[in-house]
């Protein structure tokens, strides 16, 4: 067994991970398991995921889903993002990992928002052909774009979107009203926030 060792390759993670029932990413060679997401997390992920397959379906471009792993190199890290997109002729059409994706959006959990924001988003922004990156809240109605400048690779430019507003997603030529990605979500209140 690789869980629970202190450190582990990326191999020896990679063939692991393929006979687990549930998933678990790879950071820094410490592999650390998925938690479960919210009813609202989930019902974004499938609205999104079901307008970019309809926009895209004539094109090159392939969207999948959280079960699907995302390679920063091929020794790691090795994440599940919520939704991710490639449009890259170089990626293979079998395999177990995307490594040239376009677009990658999270959906923010109270406890990943952190992470999210900072630590991944510094190892997602080390993929070249990365575009956007896409933060969507899951309490509120708010979505982040963090999109490479075309200016200078090495910048990030930042946009957000509210209530009626409809997103932009640069990389994909592609606008979606905010209403679309929040179809039949609920809100509750957080532990934290006074009812």
């Amino acid at each position: 067994m690789v869980a629970g060792r202190p450190h582990t390759t990326a191999s020896e993670y990679l063939e692991w991970e393929q006979h687990q029932d549930l998933r678990h990413e790879y950071i820094g060679g410490e592999i650390v398991a998925m938690t479960g997401a919210s009813m609202a997390h989930n019902m974004i992920a499938v609205n999104l995921s079901a307008e970019l397959r309809t926009a895209l379906r004539s094109g090159p471009c392939r969207v999948f889903g959280s079960d699907m792993k995302l390679q920063i190199t091929p020794s790691g890290p090795f994440f599940y993002p919520d939704i991710s997109v490639t449009c890259d002729g170089q990626e293979p059409l079998l395999g177990h990992t995307v490594s040239f994706p376009r677009l990658v959006v999270e959906i923010l959990l109270p406890s990943t928002e952190a992470f999210d924001r900072g630590a991944k988003f510094r190892h997602y922004r080390r993929l070249a052909a990365l575009q956007e990156y896409v933060l969507i809240d899951s309490q509120e109605t708010a979505v982040e774009f963090y999109r490479r400048s075309t200016d200078n690779q090495q910048l990030w430019e930042f946009e957000s979107y509210g209530s009626g507003a409809t997103v932009h997603f640069e990389s994909l030529g592609l606008d979606l009203p905010i209403a679309s990605l929040y179809e039949k979500v609920t809100f509750f209140p957080s532990p934290s926030t006074p009812a």
